[in-house]
């Protein structure tokens, strides 16, 4: 069901190829239609827009224009009751007619009930329990007729009008909607179904119908706000299944009831406005949704407010429109300054506001007052003061305090201040501190005592941001400020620094250049300056400490690495005997000119030619010369007379003023290495020479021009029999590097081939150790060594006498047997092995050492000593042991025993 509710904003209702698009259209009017006045419009939908459509209105009071639109023929009054009437369509020559039900109905009224339609009451006139319904026949089709006349109306089918079942329906269920039955149920068997979204289609089973009386029913409550409306087919056969009707289209429309209370899209808003704002202007707007039909009373809504906190200036600050929710104020005097916040409480109702039967809801809205530029700011003093010492730069001297009721931290707060007058220098400024808006004179340009000895100043402070309009700026926004200088002891200034002087290099020592002095700017205060030298890296001057005289220690020289760009640069300091004392510095340019000085040196220093005059056989040279000009080139190139040798061999030749061609005077030269002697003169007056000598290397040359590697060696110095040797002596070392190697390599084969069960490193077999060593006298080495040979047979002991036997002498009996150590012996028998060889070894008679006498005192033959037995350890005393005082300090304390001593 369509419906709008003014008439005079037009809606379009469609005639389709089949149809309307809609069989009944419901409109909601005004208590007055004028004639002439728009309600509807409709509007004929096919493939041939070209051709012509013919509207009719079953009711006189209405007509339909050809556009489509139906209009108010007659005035209608009072109209308190729904008026429904048809819509007819004929199009071209197309013999079928298109109709629809319009109905129109008063706005703002509930319409009422007729016997026959299925309209509703809203639930505060009186509560629905039972929904009348009506008897349903099968259309016939109408044809339509052409005569000479025009056209013959034939009698129309039913209109089906929408069946309304209103929402929230209390039962019982199922409740009985409609009856649908067929002429021809008389003569036949009918079966009746229906088909579409609540019957056989999702959401299944709202609707079901008697198949054989065709009863349609509604099997549980319904809800508008899930789904409005249904399309339904209703159909009938008979007992075989065969059409007997064509289907016929129901539409079911759910009643809207007031179940639903209006819903704010936030439950807290947050709008502002500008303090100062005049009455009526728009704060912000609060929006609520009601899910209720908004075509009706019920999800109509309507918006006032409840309260306001805080009541100031007046309770009712702000007020709303009650359709759009607009919030606006109503009253002057917004100060944020004295309330910065407003709290609203909303209230959304529907039923266009009826609190009485419409449902409400709340929400809050926050509106911030917003800062403007209202409070001027204001200094707290009319006078400040401060002080500041001479040559400071970058002090806070003074601090300004001001006062401003805007919103701290915004343009509307934030200071600015400006000096007005009283400092035409600009010596000062004023910056403001961000956190406390206070304003902090600072010295940006050094201040003199002996020139100004206070400072009164002239500031005004202002806001970033302009005034509001209307606001006049406040007296107490201009201050002065008084700011003393304070004296202090400044250092010497020399007037010109740097100072620049021009002089030749090469003056004498003790030569005065000039005088460099400085000036003390304490006027008030006689002081005296003393001079000192700070920094000269060549050492080359001096300063008279009195008077600042500047005189040369040693020569000055242009050329000398201290010199740069022709300028030398010295510091010196001029300190006074203030307190504290104080010191400048300065620095004296010395620009040296420069004077011929320097003879020119050869280039380059070494050259290669070939041994044959060519082209190749020449050698392009040139000078340097330290000087500058005009004391450099164009230089001359001479050879000297003196060795003849020189000029029958060699050429020079001058290509331009700084370059020349030495050459091979002859057609051919011996390879080797030649000091060419050359003498070169540069432009100075008077102009310098120096001999300077190039090594040129004379070498055979190939094809191309270049010298050959055995010319070059040739060339060098170096014979053929050096050469022969040279390359003897590398293949000798080569030789020995490989033998070296290969041996190396046999000796790492051996190693490999005989495995030791130790490391080698750790093997002591075979070893010989010597610790301690010390050779005998003369008179020991001569001894027989046999004696300590083992003896190669045993015949010169058996042929000895009996009782005679040498001490090392093996006895002669049969040998032990010793244990044989296995192939492939284990690792863990390693251990059995070596004890009982050790066993077989202690009880082996024929294993040295000997079971004999051993002796250990054998000298040997030949000794000058006698025996000793020849001692007498009974002899007298008469032995003389004085010698042993000769014998040093060590035989001191025997001497001493044996020899009797001195008594102490």
């Amino acid at each position: 069901m369509a419906t709008s509710q003014f008439a005079d904003a037009y809606r379009q209702f469609c005639f389709l190829p089949r149809g309307p698009r809609q069989s009944f259209y419901t409109v909601f009017v005004s208590r007055e239609l004028l004639p002439g006045q728009g309600i509807l419009k409709g509007k004929f939908e096919d493939c041939q827009h070209s051709k012509a459509v013919g509207f009719e209105s079953s009711d006189p009071h209405f007509a339909v224009r050809p556009d489509g639109s139906v209009y108010a023929e007659q005035e209608v009054l009072n109209l308190t009751e729904p008026v429904q009437f048809m819509v007819t369509a004929r199009g071209g020559h197309d013999p079928n007619i298109w109709e629809t039900t319009v109905k129109l109905a008063l706005a703002g009224h509930p319409p009422s009930v007729p016997v026959n339609q299925n309209h509703y009451t809203p639930k505060h006139y009186h509560d629905i329990t039972k929904v009348p319904f009506q008897v349903i026949k099968f259309p016939r089709k109408h044809q339509r007729s052409s005569s000479a006349n025009g056209l013959r109306r034939q009698k129309r089918d039913w209109v089906i009008p929408p069946i309304n079942v209103p929402e929230n329906s209390r039962g019982p269920f199922p409740q009985m909607l409609v009856r649908i039955r067929s002429d021809q149920d008389q003569e036949k068997g009918i079966r009746y179904s229906i088909t579409g979204a609540g019957a056989d289609q999702p959401p299944s089973d709202v609707y079901n119908i008697d198949p054989v009386h065709g009863k349609m029913f509604v099997t549980r409550p319904l809800d508008r706000e899930e789904r409005a409306s249904y399309h339904l087919r209703a159909h009938a056969v008979d007992m075989n299944g065969n059409k007997v009707e064509n289907p016929i289209d129901l539409y079911i429309y759910v009643i809207d009831m007031n179940d639903n209370r209006p819903e704010f899209q936030n439950q807290v808003y947050n709008g502002s406005v500008a303090e100062g704002s005049k009455p009526g202007t728009s704060v912000m707007r609060v929006t609520a949704n009601d899910s209720d039909d908004d075509t009706t009373a019920n999800g109509m809504v309507r918006y006032r407010i409840l309260s306001q906190t805080p009541h100031m200036p007046i309770p009712n600050m702000f007020t709303i429109n009650s359709e759009t929710g607009e919030i606006v104020t109503v009253a002057a005097g917004l100060d944020r300054e004295k309330v910065s916040q407003y709290t609203i409480i909303v209230q959304a109702t529907d039923m266009e506001g009826n609190l009485n039967f419409g449902l409400s809801n709340t929400a809050t809205a926050l509106i911030s007052v917003t800062d403007i530029n209202d409070n001027p700011p204001e200094l707290t003093a009319r006078t400040f003061s401060g002080e500041v010492p001479e040559n400071r730069v970058n002090v806070v001297v003074a601090n300004l305090t001001v006062i401003d009721r805007d919103q701290p931290h915004s343009p509307n707060w934030a200071a600015q201040y400006r000096i007005a007058s009283g400092d035409p220098q600009g010596h000062f400024l004023i910056r403001t501190n961000p956190v406390n808006n206070d304003g902090m004179v600072t010295v940006v340009k050094p201040v003199d005592y002996e020139q100004n000895r206070a400072f009164m100043l002239t500031v005004i402070v202002s806001n970033r941001a302009p005034l509001a309009s209307g606001i006049q700026s406040s007296l107490q926004s201009s201050a002065g400020v008084t700011i003393s200088v304070q004296d202090v002891n400044e250092p010497p200034v020399f007037p010109s620094n740097p100072k620049s002087i021009r002089f030749e290099e090469g003056v004498p020592a003790g030569t005065t250049l000039t005088v460099f002095a400085a000036q003390d700017p304490d006027l008030f205060i006689h002081q005296t300056v003393r001079y000192s030298k700070l920094s000269d890296p060549a050492n080359w001057l001096r300063i008279n400490r009195t008077n600042g005289q500047i005189t040369t220690m040693a020569m000055l020289d242009r050329e000398s690495m201290y010199v740069k760009d022709n300028i030398y640069e010295a510091t010196f300091l001029a300190a006074d005997n203030g307190s504290p004392p104080a010191s400048g510095t300065g620095t004296l340019q010395i620009q040296l000119i420069d004077v011929n000085d320097n003879a020119p040196v050869l280039m380059p220093k070494e050259a290669q030619v070939c041994e044959r005059a060519s082209p190749r056989s020449r050698v392009n040279i040139t000078a340097s010369d330290a000087d500058a000009d005009p004391h450099v080139g164009p230089f001359v190139f001479e050879l000297p007379s003196y060795p003849p040798s020189i000029r029958r061999n060699w050429t020079v030749s001058r290509i331009s003023g700084d370059y020349a061609q030495l050459r091979l005077r002859i057609a051919y030269l011996d390879a080797g290495v030649y000091d060419v002697p050359i003498m070169v003169s540069d432009s100075g007056n008077p102009p310098l020479s120096n001999r300077s000598g190039i090594k040129v290397k004379v070498c055979p040359c190939d094809d191309n021009g270049d010298c050959t590697t055995t010319g070059a060696v040739a060339a060098a110095g170096l014979g053929t029999g050096a050469i022969i040797a040279i390359l003897i002596c590398i293949i000798i070392l080569l030789t020995m590097v490989l033998v070296f190697v290969m041996w190396m390599k046999r000796r790492e084969k051996e190693r490999q081939a005989k495995p030791l069960l130790i490391d080698p490193e750790d093997d002591v077999r075979d070893n010989i150790l010597k610790y301690d060593e010390e050779g005998g006298g003369e008179e020991d080495q001569d001894y027989d060594l046999s004696q300590l040979q083992q003896p190669e047979s045993l015949d010169h002991i058996i042929n000895k006498p009996v009782g005679v036997r040498r001490v090392d002498e093996r006895p002669i009996i049969a040998e032990s047997q010793y244990p044989v150590r296995p192939s492939l012996p284990h690792p863990g028998d390693i251990g059995d092995f070596i004890n009982d060889g050790l066993r077989a070894a202690d009880n082996d008679p024929t294993a040295p050492p000997y079971d004999s006498l051993l002796v250990f005192d054998y000298e040997g033959s030949g000794s000058t000593a006698g025996s000793v037995s020849s001692l007498n350890s009974s002899s007298s005393g008469d032995q003389d042991y004085d010698y042993l005082n000769d014998w040093g300090p060590r035989f001191k304390k025997l001497a001493d025993l044996y020899g009797g001593g001195d008594d102490d």
